[in-house]
Formats: C-alpha cells, structure tokens, sequence
C-alpha cells in the first residue's frame, strides 16, 4: 500500500509499504494493505513503518508525529500534520535541551495558556527523543 506523511514543509516519506503503525485518540492502529477506510484523528507520538512484510523490528522506520488526520482507504494510508521528525534527523542533545526549558517553561507559568503551552512542548520532545532512541537502537 502507498504510505504518505505530509507535513506543512512538504512530504516526509511517500512510497509503498507494508504495514503502519498509527498513534490515535482511540489508541494505537496497525494498518496493511486493503484496511477498511477510515478517518481518523493522530495524536502526538510514534509512526512506525514496517516496509516490507520480512523486516524484522531493526529494519522499521520511526517519525516523530505532532497529531493530525489519517485518512486509509484500501490501497493508501495518508497522514496529514503540522510537523514529523524522521529518527534519523533528531539531535538528541537539541531536543535534550529543548525538553529541559519545556520544564522550565512549565515550572514557571504563571497562566492555564502558558501552562498548556508548555505540556504540548513537553510532550513534544519526549515523543523526538523516544524516536531518537529507537533510531538509534535499531541501528547498532
């Protein structure tokens, strides 16, 4: 099946696939090819991506995804987010830090805006760097 994750930059990966893992608000889904159609809506976690039906776990690819819309037909799977981060392109120690002044962020809000604010970035680069991590286990 055609797996397409598009962010606000452009497409993040568009090619065939095996099977999907998708984080949703109702839990997390696998897709293969010829599922169901069905709209639905991503919320912020991991994307994984089973290539080809023998990869065995070394071999998937793993995004960063912010929440979105999924949409799946038979043939396609599309998810539409603001921002993705394939594993391979998250600096760990960027994201390290960034989670740390999220903290900050939250320890020092003085409003339920600023607050709220600060989870989403929380949440955020805890999500870029369980990706990270698996990335990086995934190839040693």
């Amino acid at each position: 099946m055609r797996f397409k994750l598009v962010t606000l930059a452009g497409e993040k990966i568009n090619e065939e696939v095996y099977e999907v893992l998708i984080p949703t608000i109702e839990g997390e889904i696998g897709v293969f090819p010829d599922h169901e159609p069905l709209v639905t809506v991503a919320k912020p976690g991991v994307v994984t991506v089973k290539l080809e039906k023998h990869h065995t776990a070394e071999r998937h690819e793993f995004f960063a995804i912010s929440g979105g819309i999924v949409e799946i037909t038979g043939k396609t799977v599309k998810i539409l987010v603001d921002e993705a981060d394939h594993g391979a392109d998250i600096i760990e120690a960027e994201t390290q830090a960034a989670l740390e002044r999220a903290i900050a962020m939250r320890d020092n809000a003085t409003n339920d805006v600023e607050l709220d604010k600060a989870h989403q970035l929380i949440d955020r680069h805890m999500v870029r760097l369980k990706v990270a991590d698996l990335h990086r286990h995934r190839h040693r």
